[in-house]
């Protein structure tokens, strides 16, 4: 017996819902925004905004399909099958959040605040859901592969991540390592860290370190099997250099980091609560990732 289609529909919590999580009423916070030159009428209808188009999708549901509801906070411990529909309802983050979970899955990404966000992972309104699922079905789809960035350690730990992954210190101190191109040009440097980005992460924080230094470098687009690098801030000294700050990673190159601190850690699209360690003589290994974010379009 075949079994139906499973629709996954993924959100995270409101700014409302994360009040009233730690204030307890509506009243207190309220009393606390007030405080703080807001009123809580702003967050309540960016509240209902998100929750209308939760109940806007999930009726868009086909009846006889299986279905999942999911909190961004509960990503770790829900276990994807192979041909969920992942449906995303929220901030262009929440895509990136999600494509280190799946593996081949089609996303259908839900803008439910087109006015706030820019859309560009979640580029539909709820009113195209029917159609997109209809769409997810078919042989034919149009399906965007947005390139991934994965890191490897020594012991086999990965990391995969969708915008950029992050090697320094937890702290945010000097971070100090070795760095190996695949030249094999080394350098060991002291710097505030190291970004290695896609081309969706070049619209981001990656964007932000080739501005502040006008880099000459060509950003990757978002499906061209490129990666850039920058680390960030180096500086010299007698035992460590800057000559090597940043570059370009061609599909089949990798880069490889050597700890020379405690401890580094290495974190994908921001989220530092779900870091891998880097001790001491430990390498990662950074480059493409055979994987890639299926977006509908």
């Amino acid at each position: 017996m075949t079994l139906a289609p499973r629709a996954v529909l993924i959100h995270r919590r409101t700014g409302l819902e994360e009040l009233l999580q730690r204030h307890g009423t509506r009243g207190q916070a309220a009393f606390f925004l007030q405080t703080r030159g807001r009123h809580i009428a702003d967050v309540e209808a960016r509240h209902w905004a998100v929750r209308g188009a939760i109940s806007a999708v999930t009726a868009a549901i086909p009846a006889d399909w299986r279905r999942g509801l999911v909190e961004r906070t509960d990503l770790p411990r829900f276990l994807f099958d192979p041909a969920d529909i992942i449906i995303a309802v929220g901030q262009d983050g929440l895509v990136a959040n999600i494509a280190r979970y799946l593996d081949g899955q089609i996303v259908i990404g839900i803008n439910p605040e087109p006015d706030r966000n820019p859309g560009v992972l979640v580029p539909h309104p709820p009113q195209a859901v029917p159609a997109l699922l209809a769409a997810a079905c078919h042989p034919g789809h149009h399906a965007e592969q947005r390139v991934m960035v994965e890191a490897v350690t020594d012991d086999s730990q990965q990391l995969a991540a969708l915008n950029e992954i992050f090697i320094g210190q937890p702290s945010h101190q000097t971070a100090r390592y070795t760095l190996t191109l695949p030249d094999g040009r080394a350098e060991q440097q002291a710097s505030s860290g190291l970004i290695v980005s896609t081309g969706t992460g070049a619209t981001g924080w990656c964007r932000s370190a080739w501005l502040e230094r006008h880099s000459s470098l060509a950003l990757p687009a978002p499906t061209e099997r490129r990666l850039t690098w920058f680390a960030r801030e180096p500086w010299p000294s007698p035992a460590t250099g800057t000559s090597l700050s940043e570059g370009d990673l061609a599909s089949a190159q990798s880069l490889t980091i050597t700890a020379a601190s405690d401890q580094l850690v290495l974190f994908g699209d921001g989220i530092e609560t779900d870091a891998t360690p880097l001790t001491w003589g430990q390498t990662a290994t950074i480059r493409l990732a055979a994987r890639t974010l299926r977006l509908l379009r």
